[in-house]
Order: C-alpha cells, then structure tokens, then sequence
C-alpha cells in the first residue's frame, strides 16, 4: 500500500496545529501518534512524503494502522482521524433494561418481607433473581439504578418518587472563642 488512494494534504495551519500537538507532550498518547503519522505522511513534508510500510516502521504501527488514519483524515477531517471513536453502545449490555428497572421499582414500592423494616440491597437481589426478572444480578448494579431514579428505600411514604428537598443541611463554619485542647488558635488583635 502506497497511499496513493488517500493523499494527505496539510494546510500550513494543520500542519501547524498537529506539530505542536506532538511537540506539547500533554495530548493523549494516540492522538499524537495519529498527529506524527498525517505529518509523516503529508505531501509536503520537507523530506518528502513518507510511505505506508516507512511510517508503520518508523512508528512501530501496523501499515493497516497507518492506512486508516490516513483515510479517516481525507475522508472526515482532521478531528476524526485524531480522536478515538466515541462507543454508541458499551462493551456489555445492561443487566436491567426499562422493563427490569420498571420492576424494580415496583418491588421497591410494596411492602418488604415480613419481619423486615425495608428493603436492603440483597434483598431486592433475591427478589428479582427469585421472580426470574434477571438470572444474576450485582447489588452495586440494583444501588446505582435506584441512584439514578431518584428512589428513597427509607422514606416513610411508599411510592415512586424523587428524594423531597429539605433545607440544606450544611451551614457555614461560623467563628467560635472557645478552643480545642492541644490545638493553637489565632486571637485577633
């Protein structure tokens, strides 16, 4: 592969901005790798236009590596072949859909076991393994679900609904004459 296919042609700022992305050191790692590959491999390098398997070799990349980056930059622009592709979707599908957090939350709001005070973490676990809503399930996964509703398990009220807001709880550190033991205070003159 020569890259005759996608031919990267930096404008002077371009070039500008992706030799101070290598020279700066503060970018992440493979964007200034992505940045040093479109400069080996600009048309008007001032040693001449680098090849494929010259840059894969100068770089310790691939020369399929060096291959794409070159036509993301062609075909997308500078951004794109700089930057790491954003993952629509993560590496493990959720363990509880709309359908699963809908029924959480309505085991949250009847009442709990009897001899219980509320529900606790592992008991929603049981719960929701016990009536094949999951197979497997975290308590961290059910903490954060419930975290990201909004839903208080210790409200005296049992229903759906945000956490009420009360006062805010923390005041400000007013001054006080009186002293720690063993601690030295600063008296104002």
């Amino acid at each position: 592969m020569d890259g005759s296919k996608y031919v990267v042609d930096l404008e002077p700022e371009s070039r500008q901005r992706l030799e101070e992305i290598v020279r700066n050191g503060s970018s992440p790692a493979k964007k200034i790798m992505h940045a040093r590959v479109l400069l080996l491999s600009d048309e008007h390098h001032p040693d001449g236009r680098y090849h494929d398997h010259q840059i894969a070799q100068i770089l310790g990349l691939h020369i399929n590596t060096v291959a794409n980056i070159r036509k993301a930059f062609v075909l997308h622009g500078e951004r794109p072949a700089l930057e790491r592709k954003k993952r629509q979707v993560g590496p493990t599908p959720p363990t509880l859909d709309g359908h699963g957090e809908a029924q959480l939350l309505a085991i949250c709001c009847s009442p709990p076991p009897t001899g219980r005070v509320r529900w606790t973490l592992s008991l929603l676990q049981e719960e929701l393994v016990g009536r094949k809503i999951v197979t497997s399930i975290c308590c961290e996964t059910i903490r954060k679900t419930l975290k990201k509703t909004r839903f208080n398990r210790g409200a005296s009220s049992a229903f759906a609904s945000p956490n009420a807001t009360g006062r805010d709880s923390s005041r400000r550190w007013s001054r006080c004459s009186i002293s720690m033991p063993g601690r030295r205070t600063r008296t104002s003159r």
